[in-house]
């Protein structure tokens, strides 16, 4: 009977315990995709095949709170990444006031930013050796994913902003500030959304700056980006122009077609140029295959700064991207 009892009093305080913690939706996704490339090129070590893979995992969970606040916490974990198993994991705090982030997480910067190569779903472009200079439109100082603390405005309007903060450690004085803001707006039965975002981390000698603005035109089943990032720091003073186009075709395919030019203003002659076409089509729900074919040059510096040791490259690049989300 005492042994009854005492079961009986730990499911009690098992079960009070439950009611009392808050239940949160849980959500669990997932990303794969596998690619083959073929590139020519002129720097022996990056001509020929070869495989890759990109695998996520993401949980996320929610909670609302009886003050109507709603509590979030997302942990992402890189299958294919030996160095950084997990992602991101952050919490996130949000009501009437906006949204606040906390961990890891990308920066305002990202999250604000509208880039030429955002209308092509795998448009990663072909490295250089060594080269200091932009290879892709996206802002070029962005934080990544480190500890950092953000702040979400609520929306007004078409408005929308906010700011992050990246605490680099104690006296290394490298800390990151980021802002970042979309416009949108409705014209002519067009959708247009004006985006830009700023980068700044601290050094003793030259602060590190980065830049971006874009412009996004929507009009039916065709969506035009136009967008210019500024990269400064020290021996660099990069400048990155991009465009691209898609269409969104009756038959589930999207056709996208994008260029950029990047060019050193402190490394004389220093360029990279790439233009590209994609080819994405929906095989089934969750199932999509992409197809892109780049052709890109890299000029090396005439005259380069301290850190000019690239490689002149030229060549096209090839791959068909398969991809699965769960």
């Amino acid at each position: 009977m005492r042994k009854l009892l005492l079961n009986s009093t730990a499911l009690a305080t098992a079960l009070a315990i439950t009611s009392n913690a808050a239940i949160a939706d849980i959500s669990i996704s997932a990303d794969s995709s596998w690619t083959y490339l073929s590139r020519s090129s002129q720097v022996t070590a990056n001509d020929g095949t070869t495989f890759g893979t990109d695998s996520e995992i993401k949980f996320s969970f929610t909670n609302k709170t009886d003050s109507g606040l709603t509590i979030g916490y997302v942990v992402e974990l890189e299958s294919d990444d030996t160095d950084t198993a997990i992602n991101e994991s952050s919490l996130s705090i949000a009501g009437g006031f906006g949204k606040l982030v906390i961990g890891e997480n990308d920066s305002v910067a990202d999250d604000y930013a509208i880039s030429a190569d955002d209308l092509a779903g795998e448009s990663e472009a072909p490295t250089v050796a060594s080269a200091s200079i932009g290879t892709s439109t996206d802002i070029e100082l962005s934080d990544g994913d480190s500890n950092k603390v953000s702040y979400h405005l609520p929306a007004m309007g078409g408005f929308t902003g906010g700011a992050s903060f990246t605490d680099s450690g104690t006296n290394t004085g490298t800390d990151t500030t980021s802002f970042g803001f979309n416009y949108e707006v409705e014209a002519g039965g067009n959708t247009l959304t004006l985006g830009a975002s700023t980068s700044t981390t601290e050094a003793t000698t030259k602060d590190t700056d980065a830049q971006i603005i874009g412009l996004k035109v929507k009009s039916g089943n065709l969506t035009i980006v136009a967008s210019q990032t500024a990269y400064e720091a020290v021996d660099e003073d990069i400048e990155t122009t991009g465009a691209g186009v898609s269409y969104e075709m009756a038959n589930g395919m999207v056709l996208a077609a994008y260029t950029m030019k990047s060019e050193d203003d402190l490394d004389a002659g220093e360029e990279y140029t790439k233009s590209g076409v994609e080819l994405q089509y929906n095989i089934a729900n969750g199932l999509t295959a992409f197809i892109n074919i780049d052709d890109y040059e890299y000029k090396a510096a005439t005259s380069p700064d301290s850190d000019g040791t690239s490689v002149v490259d030229s060549g096209t690049a090839s791959k068909l991207t398969i991809a699965a989300s769960f």
